[in-house]
């Protein structure tokens, strides 16, 4: 037991050591997994995932909007038809639509062009791969870049909580957060949606806005303003996390600790960056649709009046508490963090009952095909806060095995759930129906293991 015990010290004291190990096991899995086993006509990408990518490669290999051959190319033909629907479907500007956003494909750039240039060297070789930015290394090169990010936002994550929290329960509370919830599915099953990216820019900006409070100046705004404008263009509803700065203005004015003009001043600059840093989108909806704001989706994608608040979080449709109740306990732990950082306590809770809001007032709630409550992947880094604050309270602060103990079995607890999904996504509908019940659920998960015996002994 003493040796388990110094193992775990020495793993908590290493805390980047360690994200980054999980990140390489993540992309090693995921390469793996869809090199050895191909999807039909050798797609990687499915999904979400598809309009994502034809952004980044329509732009750097044809340098349009066009995304026919994209389209062509990933869409799965239906039965009986020649070709899939999203090339008959056609926007005001006659072109064809793109729902996504684009930020996804720009902070994937970097890893799609090493690809590319591994491409190239390895034709020079003697290699024989199709130089179309379709080719499986292509799609793969975006997969990894997920990985990587949601890895850098969960590291982030524990930066964070660690700036309040002691060493282990930091440490634990942001592995939580990553591997005990929906944000573990897409970090390594789909980390092409643009989930992962968002974990990173949601986490990179909340973190960044808390080492910077007090700096009042002008600067200080403009980068704010800039990874708030960010979050905002890999996913729109990141808007949100503009709730920080906004809060710690109300906060601090109504404590007389700002002038009103500066104030303004810092808020315009905010503001006008973050407006700037959307631009690319902008661009892209006037080419698209011929509007620089618009709603892909339609105007009845969002029910404002109508949200369906208790479904999104305790539905057997997805609930954010119901599909991974680690979130629950993450939730409530916010609340704690109000004993050492009231600011950021109540800028945590604001943000989160505003993500519970929008993602409730969604046409589809449920987020369509997905594990779990995915529209949720970018509050981790409060999700991480909160368990920490939750680790760090009696009984569990002066006692750290119960602190690992807790931690390991809420991950071993959603690793057998997204193994029991994964099972039925794979067609293996008898080893595990899919999860329509309660008991299907939160019960399940924990047959799963001996069911695969019995399948293997039989």
């Amino acid at each position: 037991m003493h040796g388990v015990a110094r193992l775990f010290d020495r793993l908590e004291r290493r805390p980047g050591a360690v994200f980054t190990a999980v990140g390489a096991v993540f992309i090693a899995a995921y390469l793996v997994a869809l090199t050895a086993f191909p999807k039909v006509n050798g797609r990687v990408l499915d999904g979400d995932a598809i309009q994502y990518y034809a952004y980044l490669r329509s732009l750097v290999f044809d340098g349009d909007l066009d995304f026919r051959n994209e389209y062509a190319a990933l869409y799965p033909e239906p039965a009986g038809a020649g070709h899939s629907t999203w090339l008959e479907k056609r926007t005001p500007t006659g072109r064809l639509p793109n729902m996504m956003s684009v930020g996804p494909a720009l902070l994937w750039t970097p890893f799609y062009l090493v690809a590319c240039l591994a491409v190239a060297l390895a034709n020079l070789a003697g290699a024989n791969v199709p130089f179309d930015g379709l080719a499986a290394p292509f799609q793969l090169s975006v997969g990894v870049a997920g990985i990587v990010y949601a890895t850098v936002g969960a590291y982030l994550a524990y930066r964070l909580a660690a700036r309040l929290y002691p060493r282990v329960p930091a440490f634990w509370g942001a592995l939580v957060a990553w591997l005990a919830t929906s944000a573990i599915y897409y970090s390594l099953v789909s980390p092409a949606y643009s989930h992962a990216a968002s974990m990173f820019t949601v986490a990179l900006f909340t973190y960044v806005w808390f080492v910077t409070r007090g700096d009042d100046r002008l600067r200080r705004a403009a980068l704010v303003g800039a990874l708030g404008g960010l979050a905002m263009l890999v996913r729109w509803q990141d808007v949100v996390v503009l709730a920080l700065p906004v809060l710690e203005t109300i906060r601090r004015a109504m404590r007389g600790e700002l002038a009103r003009r500066p104030t303004g001043a810092r808020t315009a600059v905010m503001a006008t960056i973050a407006v700037l840093v959307m631009t690319p989108q902008m661009l892209a909806w006037q080419r698209i649709y011929g509007a620089p704001l618009v709603i892909p989706q339609g105007a009845e994608f969002m029910r404002w009046t109508e949200p369906a608040l208790w479904q999104v979080l305790f539905s057997t449709r997805h609930g954010l508490f119901l599909w991974t109740p680690a979130a629950l306990a993450a939730v409530a732990g916010l609340a704690l963090v109000r004993r050492r950082d009231a600011d950021l306590a109540w800028g945590a809770i604001l943000v989160v009952l505003v993500s519970v809001y929008v993602n409730a007032c969604v046409s589809d709630w449920w987020a369509g095909e997905a594990f779990g409550a995915r529209r949720f992947v970018g509050d981790t880094v409060f999700f991480a806060l909160g368990l920490a604050a939750v680790f760090a309270e009696r009984p569990w602060a002066s006692r750290p095995a119960l602190v690992r103990a807790g931690a390991l079995a809420l991950v071993a607890y959603n690793l057998l759930f997204l193994l029991q999904y994964q099972l039925f996504m794979r067609g293996f509908h008898e080893l595990a129906p899919y999860p329509t019940t309660v008991g299907q659920i939160l019960v399940d998960r924990l047959a799963i293991p001996w069911r695969l015996i019995q399948a293997w002994l039989s």
